[in-house]
C-alpha cells in the first residue's frame, strides 16, 4: 500500500513539472510582499504602542500560567474546533487550546496597531489569519485528542487511510480538501433542486423556471428569483424539508426563478449591463407577460446588487411600475466597507487577475470556491483535512455544501467591471457613477418598495454594511441569524436562528440593533407578510405551466 501511494505521489508531481497541472495566480504576490513590508515600517514608527501591547501580553500570559497551574477550567470558548469534550475536561488539552487562543489574539492586537491603507492592512490580517488557522493544535494527529482516540482504536489504519485519500486529491490536480461533502449524496432534479416545475424560457444567459402551483388560489403576484453569478440557483431549492422554493409554492406563491448559463469562452465579453438588461430586466417582461402581474423580486447576494440596478433603469426609463416591490437578501449596494474583503480590492491583485482572465475568457468556478473557502478557512478547509486526513471519515451527506461545490464560472468582461466600477471604486454610492447601456444607474430615483435582509454572521457582506446600504436608498430592514448561506436556508419547521426588526433606523448600525426586537424561528413568514402589506391582496386562479420546454432544474443548471 505504501508503494502503491508512493508511486501516486510521484505521478502527482511529474505532472506538476510538466505543466499538465499548472499552479493558478490570479492575484499579485508582488502586493502581499509591499503590504507586508508596509506593515511592517508602520509597526516601527510606533514603539509606545507596540510596547504596551507586548506589556500586556505578559500580564495575559502571567494570569494564563497562574489558572493552568491551578488546574482551573475557564469558560469554555464558542469555536467549534475544540468541541471535543477532552479540550475542556482534560488538563492537557485545555492548555494547548488555551495557550494556541491566548497567542492567536495577541498576535492580532499586534496587526491592530500597524498603519497602511485599509486594502494593505487587510492583507496582513488575511495572512495572519491563514497562518494562525493552519496552526491550530486541532490539526495535528498528536495535540487533537479525538484523533488520538481513533489512532488508539484503529492502531494507526486512519493515518495511513488519510494519507492515502491525501495522495488521492492531490493525484486529481486540484489540490487538497475535495471533500466537503458526499458528492453522490444527492442528484440534481430527483434529491436536490427537486421541486417540481419546467423552464418556459431561455436564451444566451439564463433559463427561466416556473414552479408547478401546488394550491388552487396564489397571490396575484409572482415571484421571482434572481441568484449570484457564482453559484447555481438552487441554494434555495435544496433537499424539499430545506426548500425555499417549496415552501414558497406551499403557501400559495407562483414562483419564478433565473437560472443562470455557466459561461464558456464565449461569454467572454458578458459585462454587467448585459446581465442586467439580458438577465433581470429580460426575465421581468417574460413573467410579466406570462402573469399579466409584476413580479415581486427577491435575490441573494450579487444577485441582489443586479437587481438593484435593474430597478434604477427602469426607474431612469419610466418604467418602475414594472417591478412591484424587491427583497435583497446579504447583498451589498455601498462596497465602502468590505472588511477582511478589501485584501482582494488592490490594484495589483486587480491588475492581475485582469491578465490571469484575459486567456481563457472567465474566472473558473474552483478558483471562486478556492477563495470563499479561504475566507472561512476553518468550517472549509481545516475541518475536512482533520475528518478527511486525520481521522478518515467519510464526507457528509450536506446539501448546503454540495450546493456550495457546485460552483460556476463568471465572465471575464463581468468580473473586469465590477471589480473595478464596484468594488474598487465604488461607483453605485455616486448619483450616476455607474452606467448600463449608456443609462446612468441612480439607485435614490428607485421608487420600489425594497426590504433588505442581512445576516448577522455573515462573512461575505458584514450585516453592518448592508444595514447602511439598506438605510441609503430608503429600504425596509430585517437582521437574520446565522451566516451568509445558512442565514438564508432557514425553514420555519426548523425554529432555528431568529432575526431582529426595529421599525426606525438611526444612523449607526450596532444602536439599531441595541434597539432591535428579537424574534425566535425563521424570517420567512415575517417576509411573506411584507410581501402581503406590499401587494393587492388579490388571489387569482393558480397559474398552470401549458408550454414548458423540460423540466426543472433545466439544462443550464446541469452544465459542467
Amino acid at each position: 500500500m505504501i508503494a502503491d501511494m508512493t508511486r501516486r505521489l510521484t505521478e502527482a508531481a511529474e505532472r506538476m513539472m510538466k505543466g499538465e497541472v499548472k499552479p493558478s495566480l490570479p492575484f499579485d504576490p508582488f502586493a502581499i510582499a509591499q503590504a507586508s513590508s508596509e506593515f511592517a515600517l508602520g509597526l516601527a514608527m510606533k514603539p509606545q504602542d507596540l510596547m504596551e501591547v507586548q506589556l500586556a501580553a505578559a500580564q495575559q500570559w502571567g494570569a494564563f500560567w497562574a489558572g493552568a497551574l491551578s488546574g482551573k477550567a475557564g469558560e469554555k470558548p464558542r469555536d467549534r474546533r475544540f468541541a471535543a469534550p477532552e479540550w475542556q475536561d482534560d488538563a492537557y488539552y485545555r492548555a494547548i487550546r488555551d495557550a494556541y487562543l491566548l497567542a492567536s489574539q495577541q498576535l492580532r492586537d499586534v496587526v491592530s496597531v500597524g498603519e497602511g491603507s485599509e486594502s494593505s492592512h487587510a492583507m496582513v490580517r488575511f495572512l495572519l489569519d491563514q497562518y494562525l488557522n493552519a496552526i491550530s493544535p486541532a490539526n495535528f494527529a498528536a495535540t487533537n485528542p479525538e484523533v488520538v482516540k481513533r489512532v488508539k482504536e484503529t492502531g494507526g489504519a486512519n493515518l495511513v487511510q488519510g494519507f492515502a485519500n491525501l495522495i488521492e486529491d492531490m493525484a486529481g490536480g486540484k489540490g487538497i480538501v475535495q471533500r466537503r461533502t458526499d458528492p453522490n449524496a444527492f442528484e440534481k432534479g430527483k434529491t436536490i433542486a427537486a421541486t417540481p416545475g419546467e423552464v418556459v424560457y431561455e436564451n444566451d444567459l439564463f433559463q427561466l423556471i416556473q414552479y408547478t402551483p401546488t394550491t388552487e388560489k396564489v397571490a396575484a403576484e409572482p415571484l421571482l428569483y434572481v441568484p449570484p453569478l457564482v453559484n447555481r440557483f438552487y441554494m434555495i431549492d435544496l433537499v424539499p424539508r430545506q426548500s425555499l422554493v417549496k415552501w414558497l409554492v406551499d403557501e400559495g406563491r407562483t414562483v419564478f426563478v433565473v437560472s443562470w448559463v455557466n459561461p464558456t469562452e464565449k461569454h467572454k465579453d458578458k459585462g454587467v449591463g448585459d446581465y442586467v438588461l439580458e438577465g433581470i430586466v429580460e426575465a421581468v417582461g417574460q413573467v410579466r407577460q406570462r402573469t399579466g402581474s409584476s413580479p415581486d423580486l427577491f435575490a441573494f447576494c450579487l444577485g441582489g446588487t443586479l437587481v438593484a440596478m435593474a430597478l434604477a433603469w427602469l426607474a431612469a426609463k419610466n418604467r418602475g411600475k414594472d417591478v412591484n416591490s424587491a427583497t435583497l437578501i446579504g447583498s451589498l449596494v455601498d462596497f465602502g466597507d468590505m472588511r477582511d474583503w478589501s485584501a482582494f480590492v488592490h490594484e495589483g491583485h486587480l491588475a492581475a487577475l485582469e491578465d490571469h482572465l484575459e486567456g481563457q475568457g472567465f474566472i473558473d468556478s474552483l478558483e471562486l470556491q478556492r477563495l470563499f473557502a479561504a475566507m472561512r478557512a476553518n468550517d472549509l478547509i481545516w475541518s475536512s483535512v482533520v475528518n478527511h486526513y486525520l481521522l478518515d471519515k467519510p464526507a457528509p451527506a450536506s446539501d448546503l455544501l454540495y450546493w456550495f461545490e457546485d460552483g460556476a464560472r463568471i465572465p471575464a468582461a463581468f468580473l473586469k467591471s465590477y471589480n473595478r466600477d464596484l468594488l474598487l471604486n465604488n461607483r453605485l454610492k455616486e448619483p450616476a457613477g455607474f452606467e448600463v447601456d449608456g443609462v446612468p444607474i441612480d439607485l435614490a430615483a428607485i421608487e420600489t418598495p425594497m426590504l433588505v435582509i442581512a445576516l448577522k454572521d455573515d462573512h461575505v457582506s458584514a450585516w453592518e454594511a448592508v444595514y447602511r446600504g439598506a438605510r441609503d436608498i430608503g429600504a425596509d430592514f430585517i437582521l437574520g441569524g446565522s451566516g451568509h448561506n445558512a442565514g438564508v436556508i432557514n425553514p420555519p419547521a426548523a425554529n432555528k436562528h431568529g432575526f431582529w426588526t426595529r421599525d426606525d433606523m438611526p444612523v449607526d448600525a450596532n444602536e439599531w440593533l441595541s434597539g432591535a426586537t428579537r424574534h425566535e424561528g425563521s424570517w420567512w413568514p415575517h417576509w411573506t407578510g411584507w410581501l402581503n402589506d406590499h401587494g393587492s391582496s388579490k388571489k387569482v386562479a393558480a397559474r398552470a405551466i401549458a408550454d414548458g420546454i423540460e423540466p426543472a432544474p433545466g439544462r443550464y443548471a446541469m452544465m459542467p
